[in-house]
């Protein structure tokens, strides 16, 4: 995610392939500055006069198409190129007129209909209509894309029916239709509290049908319209350059139906694994946010800059992935047996160090007014009879090793080496710890080639059913090989029941088998720790760590 040159003090450093201690950092003029005295303007000085937001954006993402996309990295970016019917609060997060500018419910609240507005503009001066989003809605369904985001449109009528292939589009009678070229209608299977809030989703965004035919890109992953030269998005910002593994960068879109009060001219986002070097590039001017901070550094930076540091609500799980398909996760007990000998107490506590809750359950407390009753229990002697139980039925002397795979990161790796000790201690497993580059660690889960392997889930919408259908069977997110048929229809109860106390009580009865059954392993719930330079403004602690940009600014420091 990043861009590189040659000239010694200016502007960036030259990719050296060679140089892999430099594979992952930005070689720029402010990094040359910090380490060879030059006297150049930083970015953050730079950026109060031109506006441009320095974003450190964590993993390159896999995709910048919306319909594939599937991470938080992808979400920074996508949603500065695209917007959906609806936007939001950049507080509260609660739905606004986006493209469109108003909409009306059926006294069912089965029925949405938005009306778009006439000034909504594709970047070459398209108008957004109707009938891009039937397009857009009718891509990601198709079941030859592969979309694993396509169940978040299973909440429309007949959506999952033709999504599974039960029935082709024309007579799917799919609950998405265009009664003119500025009102779109979207009927649903049930009654949908957190609806509006769906559509804030990158994976209902529309993507222009021209761009799409145009690429051979309808059905097909792989095709080259999300080049800086191909894309056209309808957003706020506009797609100038990509350069993989160093920077993406998006200026203000002239096109845009609000452009007169988006006051960012640009942001460029900077695709950094390496949480100390992302720091490094934060102190030294080069970027106004980081993704995260080292867990070592948490107390210098609470000491010594107070101002720099946040901690921050994030609606997140961080977990661990059984591979039931394979030896020994296809056992029960085994999976158990790790759970039951992680102290989630002293991880927080010694190891992450920012505020995290250990969690005894998947579902983070107070999830839209749900909270899950704790299940998952720290007993290490239960723990230690159930591997002797296992390894006796086996026949064997001792556990194989069993490989922990995790995406590159320090924060990752530590968490690793932390349950790695407690096992071994506890149940003497030796662990042994692989990681991966993200887009290789992406593809590996999805291909179901690993034993364990870390997860992290942000909420897509405040509701517990963001969290809890993810686990149902087949699922694109699921990636375990486990299925429990009463776990699905308990969902299903959940989607249809009319009573709101019902329907959290099925949820509570997910929660109970996942933690029977334990295709899982919870770790703890999410505080979002980054640093932020104080000239960023218009920027609110979220709850999904949401923050519309055409609010954002930035604005010198006052005197002392």
């Amino acid at each position: 995610m990043l861009e590189k040159r040659s000239t010694f003090c200016k502007i960036y450093y030259s990719h050296i392939q060679t140089i892999k201690v430099f594979l992952t950092s930005t070689m720029f003029l402010s990094w040359s500055c910090l380490f060879f005295s030059c006297s150049a303007p930083t970015n953050v000085e730079k950026a109060i006069e031109n506006q441009i937001l320095h974003f450190g954006l964590g993993a390159e993402p896999q995709y910048l198409d919306p319909q594939l996309a599937t991470s938080v990295s992808a979400h920074n970016v996508l949603s500065a190129l695209l917007e959906g019917l609806v936007s939001e609060n950049p507080k509260t997060l609660e739905p606004e007129p986006g493209v469109a500018e108003s909409w009306s419910i059926s006294k069912d609240r089965k029925t949405y209909l938005f009306h778009l507005r006439e000034n909504a503009r594709w970047q070459n001066g398209d108008p957004v209509t109707a009938y891009d989003f039937v397009y857009s809605y009718r891509r990601i369904l198709n079941p030859d894309l592969g979309s694993q985001y396509a169940s978040m449109l299973h909440v429309l009528k007949n959506a999952k029916a033709y999504h599974q292939r039960s029935i082709p589009w024309e007579k799917a009678e799919v609950g998405v239709r265009a009664t003119d070229k500025l009102t779109l209608e979207l009927t649903l299977e049930n009654p949908t509290p957190y609806f509006l809030e769906l559509l804030n989703h990158y994976s209902w965004f529309p993507v222009h049908p021209p761009t799409i035919k145009k690429h051979d890109a309808f059905d097909r992953i792989g095709s080259q319209w999300t080049k800086p030269t191909n894309f056209v998005g309808n957003g706020p910002f506009k797609l100038k350059d990509h350069r993989v593994n160093s920077v993406i960068e998006v200026t203000a879109s002239k096109t845009y139906w609000d452009a007169d009060n988006t006051r960012l001219n640009g942001i460029r986002f900077y695709p950094i694994e390496a949480v100390d070097t992302e720091e490094r590039a934060f102190r030294s001017g080069f970027l106004h946010l980081t993704q995260t901070v080292s867990s070592d550094r948490i107390d210098y930076l609470q000491k010594n800059h107070p101002d720099w540091i946040h901690f921050e609500p994030y609606l997140g799980t961080y977990f661990y992935r059984f591979n039931h398909l394979t030896p020994p996760f296809d056992d029960m007990r085994i999976r158990k047996a790790l759970s039951m000998s992680v102290d989630r107490q002293i991880l927080v506590e010694k190891v992450l160090k920012g505020g995290q809750k250990p969690s005894f359950c998947f579902t983070p407390p107070n999830t839209g007014g749900f909270t899950a009753n704790d299940q998952f229990e720290y007993n290490p002697q239960k723990a230690k009879f159930l591997i002797e139980e296992y390894l006796l039925e086996k026949g064997l002397e001792e556990m194989p090793p069993i490989e922990l795979t995790y995406n590159t990161s320090e924060g990752h790796k530590k968490v690793a080496e932390a349950l790695q000790a407690m096992w071994k201690k506890s149940l003497g497993i030796e662990i042994k710890l692989l990681n991966m580059e993200w887009k290789v660690f992406l593809s590996t889960i999805s291909k179901g080639d690993y034993s364990m392997a870390r997860g992290g889930w942000i909420g897509d919408y405040v509701d517990a059913n963001t969290f809890l259908h993810m686990w149902r069977t087949n699922d694109g997110h699921n990636q375990t090989g486990w299925s429990n048929q009463k776990y699905d229809q308990l969902l299903d109860l959940a989607e249809t029941a009319t009573d709101s106390q019902v329907r959290l009580n099925f949820f509570q009865q997910c929660e109970e088998i996942l933690s029977e059954e334990v295709p899982i392993l919870p770790l703890y719930f999410y505080v979002h720790v980054t640093l932020r330079h104080p000239t960023v403004k218009g920027w609110y602690p979220t709850l999904l760590d949401h923050h519309p940009y055409k609010f954002v600014y930035l604005e010198k420091e006052e005197e002392p």
